[in-house]
């Protein structure tokens, strides 16, 4: 359990920082859509921003599930 935790928490540290990282990136970015779901637009947020964003919080998630599919094999 202990190993869980400390891994899940340098997945979270290092996923953060990656996030920190974009948003100080993102600031001089001008290209700007919305995400469209079934019948509600978000606001206007910058492309790279939806990217790197999708890839921060899947790597998180993948991260996670990994470590629990492990932890249920054992």
């Amino acid at each position: 359990m202990n190993k869980f935790l400390v891994s899940n928490l340098f997945s979270l540290i290092f996923n953060l920082t990656l996030l920190f990282i974009l948003l100080i990136g993102i600031q001089n970015n001008h290209d700007k859509k919305s995400v469209d779901f079934y019948l509600i637009n978000t606001v206007e947020l910058p492309v790279g921003f939806i990217a790197g964003s999708s890839f921060v919080f899947g790597s998180f998630y993948g991260n996670l599930l990994f470590l629990i599919l492990k932890r249920n094999k054992k």
